[in-house]
């Protein structure tokens, strides 16, 4: 079956923290969760029931005590087998806050290179059954993290990151004994921007003064060609994506933080405070100020 990336990318289901991790009782009329890909990696983690999920081409049936990995940028989705309760675990993160370079560690572990490498890959099964983690404690890891989720003390995220890649390190291990090659993350990978992938470097750098022609150099394409491309591949201009990602970064803070607007338009590559305001009332109909006390967890005015 082939999909139209542009018409699948999520762009609603977007990480509001660097980690997210979460549980799950499936009601029947959520599912099928349909095909769909965003930046970000996500784990599923079943614990009752049975369900019917994709990646790409491949499908798997997932029963209590599997788990599977979909990758960034990777089309998948999934789809109920039965009338019967199905719960799990859900945990979704970005690879890139992951990655680390210290004489601790042994050398640069490149878990960003690590799963790019992996899909498509016959020694990186995405699928891993119950009887494989056996003898690992892949509930009690869950449970903690979901734990640090909803308590949010002192030092959650360095936490649930270490928790991350405790886990990610245990489905290396499995893939390095079916053959995979894990050598790539003692060596930085340099990647070229294509156009494909140059969302990626946005995602980074929308806070900075990046220009679109500056982008389209770094894509070795002259402005009109990467301009229609970007629209054709992602749905929207190059302009309107970057303005996205920042207003993502917006809404994050106003809910995260107690940061005022000038600080956030700082931060968020925005040339002043007013600007900041103008772009958000365009695309939620309401000031910041407005949005931070209608949303805000705490939900009081800072």
């Amino acid at each position: 079956m082939e999909f139209s990336m542009k018409s699948l990318f999520e762009y609603t289901d977007k990480l509001n923290k660097p980690y997210e991790c979460f549980f799950l009782d499936v009601k029947k009329e959520w599912l099928p969760v349909q095909p769909h890909w965003h930046y970000f990696m996500e784990i599923l983690y079943v614990t009752r029931g049975t369900a019917l999920m994709y990646q790409n081409e491949q499908s798997h049936i997932v029963t209590e005590g599997d788990l599977i990995v979909f990758l960034p940028s990777v089309v998948h989705s999934v789809h109920a087998v039965s009338d019967a309760p199905l719960q799990y675990y859900v945990l979704k993160f970005d690879l890139g806050q992951l990655d680390s370079s210290t004489s601790f560690t042994g050398g640069n572990w490149n878990f960003s290179a690590l799963f790019g490498n992996a899909i498509n890959n016959e020694h990186a099964d995405i699928y891993f059954p119950e009887e494989m983690l056996r003898s690992l404690p892949i509930q009690s890891l869950f449970d903690d993290c979901v734990r640090e989720m909803q308590n949010m003390q002192y030092g959650y995220q360095m936490i649930l990151q270490s928790k991350i890649r405790e886990l990610l390190t245990w489905l290396l291990r499995i893939w390095r004994d079916d053959g995979f090659d894990t050598d790539c993350s003692f060596t930085p990978l340099a990647k070229e921007n294509t156009i494909y992938t140059i969302t990626e470097y946005i995602d980074r750098h929308a806070c900075e003064n990046i220009r679109v022609e500056d982008i389209a150099a770094l894509c070795h394409m002259s402005y009109s060609h990467f301009a229609k491309n970007f629209r054709e591949i992602y749905g929207q201009s190059c302009k309107k994506y970057i303005e996205f990602i920042r207003l993502c970064k917006v809404e994050d803070m106003l809910l995260f933080t107690n940061f005022d607007l000038n600080y956030i338009s700082q931060e968020t590559g925005y040339a002043d405070c007013s600007h900041l305001i103008r772009s958000f009332k365009e695309k939620y109909g309401i000031s910041p100020h407005q949005y931070r006390r209608q949303h805000s967890i705490s939900g009081q005015d800072h």
